[in-house]
């Protein structure tokens, strides 16, 4: 079987790791790939926005299953072209994708499906958002009030403010971080408090599997301190979610979503990503993603032990509820290394050394993210994130061990990481 990964990070590097594994595959191509994942697939020079040659690349090599990684060619509506042109294709449909690529659908979509989440308001403008939080609906000028882009801002379109004041700024400032288009609506959010899980699983349109709870560190600083990221590390472990909670989730936010998605015309096939806030009340869900995440990918997909091209064959199919799905026991640990200057303005262009050290220890898989070769062929950073080193083993503390033993080996002017993944 010929496969298609559209993507080009650390979350790209470990699907079609998985998909590697498979005795199925045949060929294995990556749009538009990076230097890691150049050495178990072939790198095509496609933009993954680039829907119409994807398309077109996929038909002339006649590709048996198309894998979309990111949000941006899912929100651009490349399952819709894929399944016009009778491509086998895994990943939610434009009208699905909205509930990622819009705060305010998603959070209009929970209200209606009686889905637990945080109350918020969707504000046309800046200065209606100043107005709302001047009314007083999130409280008094030292409540904390979560603003956020309403549109896809790459993990950098939210902001956690500390009074009105830092609200009023983050406000101000939202449209020069994240671009006109994704803050063209704000959403003001009130502020959640407890433990952050993210819940991923599988789904068919009616059917889902759940992936393993995992957690991530979205601060750049040890302690959870410093600017937001797309994620500093991530870690899977059954003490993440109990039993009981998880099934209070299934119950009330993953049933409810599934069918209010069905009810609504675009029903779920393919990967959804729930961001939960576990209050003292429950439960509440923060927001959708419809795709993998990053790096939660790299620390879910080491645990698989079930083909995933079976997996994906039965998403398309719709036949989840017959597949057996088996995880690997355990727990599992990513730690995210990232250039300097990262999540501003990232150094790129450094040489990484101690890469086959570090891969050479047992239990550890390295996933690239920003990474490129070098004019002399050596492999050197080209973004803010660079890799994701992760490991497995039996409990989580044995899994972090392992994951630092082997960022230890790895170094490059400037590198930084959070020493404190999994604390």
């Amino acid at each position: 079987m010929k496969v298609l990964v559209i993507g080009s990070g650390g979350r790209e590097h470990a699907i079609c790791a998985s998909f590697r594994k498979s005795e199925k595959i045949t060929g294995l191509y990556c749009a538009d790939g990076n230097a890691g994942i150049a050495e178990i697939a072939e790198c095509v020079p496609i933009k993954p926005d680039n829907i119409a040659e994807l398309a077109k690349f996929a038909e002339e090599n006649s590709i048996d299953l198309t894998f979309v990684g990111g949000e941006t060619p899912l929100a651009l509506g490349i399952v819709d072209e894929f399944e016009k042109r009778g491509l086998k294709i895994v990943g939610v449909s434009g009208q699905a994708a909205r509930l990622e690529a819009s705060k305010s659908f998603a959070k209009d979509f929970m209200v209606r499906h009686f889905i637990p989440t945080a109350h918020y308001k969707t504000a046309e403008s800046p200065s209606e958002a100043i107005e709302i939080l001047e009314s007083g609906e999130f409280g008094d000028a030292e409540n904390p009030v979560v603003v956020k882009a309403d549109g896809l801002a790459a993990g950098k379109g939210v902001v956690v403010a500390q009074n009105r004041r830092e609200a009023v700024a983050a406000i101000n400032e939202l449209k020069n971080l994240v671009g006109e288009t994704a803050a063209g609506k704000i959403v003001l959010e009130e502020c959640l408090f407890g433990k952050e899980v993210s819940l991923l699983l599988f789904a068919d349109g009616k059917n889902f599997a759940l992936m393993p709870p995992t957690r991530d560190h979205k601060r750049i600083g040890e302690g959870d301190t410093g600017a937001n990221t797309g994620g500093m590390g991530t870690i899977t472990d059954s003490a993440i979610l109990g039993a009981k909670e998880t099934a209070k989730v299934v119950e009330e936010i993953i049933v409810p979503t599934l069918e209010g998605a069905e009810k609504d015309g675009f029903p779920i096939r393919g990967i959804l990503f729930l961001g939960l806030m576990m209050t003292k009340t429950g439960a509440k869900l923060i927001e959708y993603n419809v795709r993998f995440g990053d790096p939660e990918t790299q620390a879910i997909l080491i645990r698989l032990k079930t083909d995933l091209i079976d997996i994906c064959e039965a998403i398309i199919s719709g036949s989840l509820e017959n597949t057996k799905i088996e995880w690997r026991e355990g727990s599992s640990a990513c730690v995210v290394l990232a250039s300097k200057g990262y999540p501003q303005k990232a150094q790129t262009g450094d040489v990484i050394s101690g890469l086959s050290e570090a891969e050479k220890l047992e239990g550890i898989e390295i996933f690239h993210a920003g990474t490129s070769r070098g004019e002399n062929g050596e492999i050197v950073t080209s973004g803010g994130r660079v890799l994701g080193v992760s490991a497995t083993a039996g409990n989580l503390q044995e899994a972090l061990n392992k994951a630092y033993q082997a960022v230890e080996k790895i170094s490059w002017n400037g590198m930084q990481y959070r020493r404190d993944i999994g604390k």
